[in-house]
């Protein structure tokens, strides 16, 4: 028995409630099985977590970018299922620094305790994990590292590599919150983790405020954050930095899904933003998810998704990536972030 096939079985000899079980059915797994991307990345390669976990929620991850074309007919289902639009469209890059109209969201600093924005961002000429051998992972590096010293000002920094990483510098960094591991079953499954540590590393600016995981899940992670409220500045940080990037990196795109990440769940804007914030009240009330949903936000814990709040504090995200522009998810987040202060504050 073949390889996909070996893991068609196991997805269909297990209960699973993902969404790559619901999505790939025999029709797409026979036309899909034996085709291969520019990369060489097979079907087997993007099912395989799915497969072997079948308490996986996705279930499906792409083998590079070019994979969202090659499998289109289960990643587009998987998308539109996960990101819950009905059909698929993304609009160009907008970041709206000029229409800024927002700056400390908590002036009196009660309440957010940090604030931190995101995004993801693949090489298009590099596959994702599977696809990627330990040459392609060094020469990806090199080819990052060199982009991120043309940053200046601000965001001037050094970078990190794990390979041969001092145990003071690990020890920092992890209690910093910072250092990236190599314990996700789900993206170990994956393939994300061969070669582990080659070709990883932390780039950050001295005050921290910045920072760039390299081949983590992503090719790369940039992520701006300080303390307290003050998103317009989190935001511009992180904006200069993308826009300094792209003149040294081309990024993966596609036109109706926007910028392309491992993980279908990541594309489009490939942007997170978040508050750390206190909201023991709100949070208490039997409405709490309901209240989120509404405003398109998503309550978490501080150590991220599945993990509990830790003293009312808790971490307050846009939900939507895909179909709209950076800066409207900015001001989804936003908008969210302010009613529930307001809210919490009437209880």
């Amino acid at each position: 028995m073949s390889d996909t096939a070996a893991l068609w079985a196991k997805l269909q000899s297990k209960e699973s409630k993902s969404l790559l079980k619901k999505n790939l059915t025999q029709k797409e797994y026979d036309e899909l099985k034996d085709k291969k991307t520019k990369f060489g990345g097979t079907l087997a390669e993007c099912i395989r977590s799915g497969c072997e976990n079948p308490e996986s929620g996705v279930g499906i991850y792409a083998c590079d970018p070019d994979g969202y074309t090659v499998f289109a007919p289960v990643l587009d289902k998987v998308i539109k299922d996960y990101h819950k639009v009905g059909e698929l469209k993304h609009p160009k890059p907008s970041f709206g620094e000029t229409e800024i109209n927002f700056g400390d969201l908590d002036p009196s600093g009660e309440m957010i305790v940090s604030t931190r924005v995101r995004v993801g961002r693949s090489h298009d000429s590099f596959g994702f994990p599977p696809v990627l051998s330990k040459e392609d992972r060094i020469e990806m590096e090199k080819k990052t590292v060199e982009a991120l010293n043309t940053l200046e000002g601000d965001l001037n920094g050094t970078y990190y590599p794990l390979l041969g990483m001092s145990k003071e510098v690990q020890n920092q960094l992890t209690e910093d919150h910072f250092l990236f591991n190599d314990s996700d079953r789900f993206l170990k499954a994956a393939g994300g983790y061969d070669d582990w540590p080659i070709g990883r590393g932390i780039f950050h600016t001295p005050d921290k405020k910045f920072l760039v995981w390299v081949n983590e899940e992503d090719h790369l992670r940039l992520i701006s954050m300080q303390k307290g409220g003050n998103l317009k500045e989190v935001y511009l940080r992180l904006v200069k930095a993308i826009q300094t990037l792209e003149k040294k990196l081309s990024f993966a795109k596609k036109d109706n899904l926007g910028y392309l990440t491992f993980c279908p769940s990541n594309l489009g804007t490939a942007l997170r933003a978040s508050v750390h914030i206190k909201i023991p009240k709100l949070a208490a009330t039997p409405d709490f998810k309901e209240f989120c949903d509404k405003l398109h936000i998503q309550a978490r814990g501080i150590h991220g998704e599945h993990t509990e709040s830790v003293g009312g504090v808790y971490d307050i995200s846009n939900k939507r990536r895909l179909g709209l522009s950076e800066f409207d998810a900015i001001q989804e987040m936003r908008k969210g972030v302010e009613e529930v202060i307001q809210k919490e504050k009437s209880l």
